[in-house]
């Protein structure tokens, strides 16, 4: 299957990578190859796409056939610059050097895009800008997958149960600065269910990770252990792809049924890794 004649696809993961090439992402998509790339990605829900050369407008550009840009940070809002919403994640300090430091902790615990907002991230880009010479993969997690494998007592046990996620929670459980009063203010807790469902295939996804804290209605040391095993499980193995970047890489994923993370395992004191990122806004996880 490919997306035209001069592009082609293949399977790079059992837990739904898929690599695609020959298609320039900084063109204007035409009507048939957008819902391509939908349909490809209402089957796989990570897409990755090669060799490409985005300045931040076109990154932006592309994007913004997904749904609405959302701003990265909270507390932090768009500025003036037009193309501000695409974020750049990097392990380089003010000067503009490698730091061996963890600018943003976050992004090496598990997680799911902005799941501390009432609408969560439907979907994210990153595209690789500058890459270390080794290491430095960005793992996912298919949570849809880890879901099926439970066993039916525990899928029982867990329908109907929400959790708690907050950013206060997640700069905690991160070892970051802790969150101010004002973002807490911005930001304060939700509840999602612990079982998502997909909106485009029905299926139910474990849907937890860094930003998740509790159980609703459960005990707060038995509700965070319950999440605690489920994560563990969902993050075994088996429903793991680690992605390993090659430059111009643009992957696009769907934070309803994956955790991500970044690896530290190159030298982060002597090597830059920079990525521009993108997130589009979802809905209300049901």
């Amino acid at each position: 299957m490919s997306v035209d004649a001069t592009s082609s696809m293949q399977r790079l993961a059992a837990v739904g990578g898929v690599e695609i090439t020959g298609i320039d992402l900084s063109r204007t998509l035409s009507s048939a190859r957008k819902d391509h790339i939908l349909a490809l990605f209402a089957g796989h829900p990570i897409l990755v796409f090669r060799d490409q050369a985005l300045t931040k407008e076109k990154q932006y550009n592309f994007t913004l056939n997904f749904g609405e840009i959302e701003d990265q940070h909270v507390g932090r809002h768009q500025d003036a610059i037009k193309y501000g919403a695409v974020h750049t994640v990097s392990n380089l300090d003010k000067d503009g050097n490698p730091s061996g430091g963890l600018p943003e902790r976050g992004n090496y615990f598990w997680h799911s895009d902005k799941s501390y907002h009432d609408v969560p991230s439907l979907l994210t880009m990153l595209h690789a800008v500058t890459l270390p010479p080794a290491g430095g993969p960005t793992q996912f997690a298919n949570t849809e997958l880890a879901y099926a494998a439970l066993p039916d007592a525990t899928k029982q046990r867990i329908d109907g149960l929400r959790a708690i996620h907050s950013w206060e929670t997640s700069r905690t459980k991160s070892g970051s600065a802790p969150a101010t009063a004002a973002q807490i203010q911005e930001r304060p807790p939700v509840d999602h269910p612990i079982a998502r469902t997909h909106p485009v295939r029905g299926t139910k996804a474990l849907y937890l990770g860094n930003h998740s804290s509790h159980v609703a209605g459960m005990p707060e040391d038995g509700g965070r252990q319950l999440l605690a095993d489920l994560e563990a499980h969902a993050t075994s193995p088996a429903f793991v792809y680690a992605h390993r970047w090659t430059q111009g890489d643009l992957v696009m994923w769907d934070n309803r049924c994956l955790l991500h993370r970044a690896l530290t395992n190159y030298d982060m004191g002597k090597h830059a890794r920079v990525l521009h990122r993108t997130v589009v806004r979802g809905d209300v996880p049901v």
